[in-house]
């Protein structure tokens, strides 16, 4: 964070924008402030690296601005609201570059094929012990992908009652011995849903 500092200074020699007393602010209000910019960045992206260079964007930005910032008070909401900016386009680069496919790559998995077969089937069979109404509630939702208000659509009953007996139903299935294994019902569960 510094080395944007000191890239101004040589920036400013350069070029002969700056003055002295510019950059010496400049660099002042960085230092002061640098850990809690960094927290900033860090939080928007929620990666180290990623972090150092968003902040250092967004520090040569304002470098570059800073004798048009006439009140240095809000230069703390103008390196924030910059940072943001910046990671937003960064986001939305990323995500031009992504496609919706129709299938899945295959990926190499970690655990034994057998294992997620046999915890397939019983939980298949786990699921044929509830009362038809709430497997197919369950079904929609995890199998289907559908949402409180769909579900209650498709069934014909308020979404109020599709809430609860979801609910009810994942109580039933963490209390079902079969799924625990002898295991804790968080690791269990956790298992089969995912």
């Amino acid at each position: 964070m510094v080395a944007v500092a000191d890239g101004g200074a040589a920036y400013g020699e350069v070029t002969g924008e700056r003055t002295n007393c510019s950059e010496a602010e400049f660099t002042a209000y960085v230092q002061e402030r640098r850990a809690s910019l960094y927290a900033t960045a860090y939080h928007l992206t929620g990666d180290r690296f990623e972090a150092e260079d968003l902040l250092q964007s967004a520090l040569f930005s304002t470098y570059r601005a800073w004798d048009r910032i006439s009140d240095k008070a809000a230069v703390g909401g103008y390196l924030r609201r910059t940072m943001t900016n910046l990671h937003i386009s960064a986001w939305r680069r990323r995500k031009l570059n992504e496609y919706p496919t129709e299938e899945l790559p295959e990926t190499v998995g970690e655990t034994d094929a057998m294992r997620g077969t046999e915890l397939r089937a019983v939980l298949w069979q786990a699921l044929a012990r509830l009362p038809e109404l709430q497997r197919t509630m369950l079904v929609l939702r995890y199998y289907e992908g559908r949402t409180d208000p769909e579900i209650a659509e498709i069934l014909d009953i308020s979404v109020g009652t599709v809430k609860s007996s979801i609910w009810r139903s994942l109580r039933r299935l963490r209390e079902d011995e079969v799924l625990s294994f002898g295991r804790d019902e968080e690791e269990s569960f956790g298992e089969l849903v995912a």
